[in-house]
């Protein structure tokens, strides 16, 4: 199997993988290809930057702005757990004047989208496929990135 970055005509880029690069060919010039956003049949190869994996002994990782190569990190378990600790501070910190609205999220989030009532922070449950429903409709939602338990589970 191979992926390749398609572009059409109207400058849409989107990615499909084939069998091998000759299916490709054929597919286009049987027209069974078109673009997912505007449909249009008219579609190239894009520009793509090839995979090439990194060597398996090698690894680079963040220090600020610098980039530091080679086995010398270690990510200990101690190292993972005050990372994961730091994240679910940042996270209660960010929610402290937020209101837990449970399984009516979706609806509170549409409210205060549409105007019908006030905007504030909220937060709570929805489904994926809830979730993805108001996306498309352009609200401004995002995961919460460390589960918490909601305020009557709690001691």
């Amino acid at each position: 199997m191979i992926s390749f970055d398609l572009r059409c005509a109207g400058d849409h880029v989107f990615e499909i993988w084939f069998r091998s690069g000759s299916d490709f060919d054929t597919q286009r010039d049987a027209g069974q290809i078109s673009c997912p956003v505007c449909g249009d049949r008219d579609v190239a190869k894009a520009v793509m930057a090839p995979a090439i994996a990194a060597k398996g002994n090698q690894r680079r990782a963040t220090t600020g702005d610098q980039y530091m190569a080679g086995g010398d990190i270690k990510e200990t378990p101690e190292h993972v757990r005050a990372l994961m600790s730091a994240l679910a501070e940042a996270q209660a910190a960010a929610l402290k004047d937020s209101v837990w609205v449970g399984d009516s999220f979706a609806d509170k989030a549409r409210a205060m989208h549409y105007g019908e009532v006030d905007s504030a922070a909220i937060h709570g449950t929805a489904n994926a496929q809830e979730a993805r429903a108001m996306m498309e409709e352009g609200l401004a939602i995002a995961p919460l990135l460390v589960p918490i338990a909601p305020p009557d589970k709690t001691n």
